[in-house]
């Protein structure tokens, strides 16, 4: 009877330890939360962004901008998850280093960098045309605002 408590109580251990190491993006609770790096209120369903580690700490941005900018003084070696909310979906986290960001002066964003985050190329392509801007991957758009 001991061995099986003991093979239970081992089990209850590690269970609570991957639970505690869940990597996955977290809804953002818009108007209450802060942004990490400016500590902004968020709430901008349209441009927000969140950074997941790979032991599973989230970092909450009000802006694309905003999580860039942190990652100039963070260990991005230890990041598991860039996201960005999709622009034609609000409220919607987006891989980032998958997405075409636009960034034109007729799309404010939170900060002032006009910078939004798309799903999908052709979407980006259709705002643009309407919009203005220039488009960018994720490697150009670190760049561009490295600079």
């Amino acid at each position: 009877m001991a061995i099986k408590t003991l093979k239970f109580g081992l089990f209850l251990v590690l269970a609570l330890i991957f639970a505690g190491c869940n990597v996955a993006p977290q809804a953002i609770d818009y108007g209450h939360e802060s942004c990490y790096f400016c500590k902004m209120t968020i709430v901008d369903k349209v441009h927000a962004a969140e950074l997941v580690t790979h032991k599973g700490k989230v970092y909450k941005f009000d802006a694309t901008e905003c999580m860039i900018h942190f990652m100039k003084d963070f260990n991005v070696a230890e990041i598991e998850l860039y996201l960005s909310n999709n622009f034609t979906e609000p409220e919607v986290l987006i891989d980032a280093t998958e997405a075409t960001f636009l960034i034109s002066k007729q799309i404010p964003s939170p900060m002032g960098a006009f910078l939004s985050a798309f799903k999908y190329r052709s979407d980006a392509e259709k705002i643009q045309q309407e919009k203005g801007g220039r488009l960018y991957n994720w490697n150009e758009l670190l760049l561009h605002l490295s600079e």
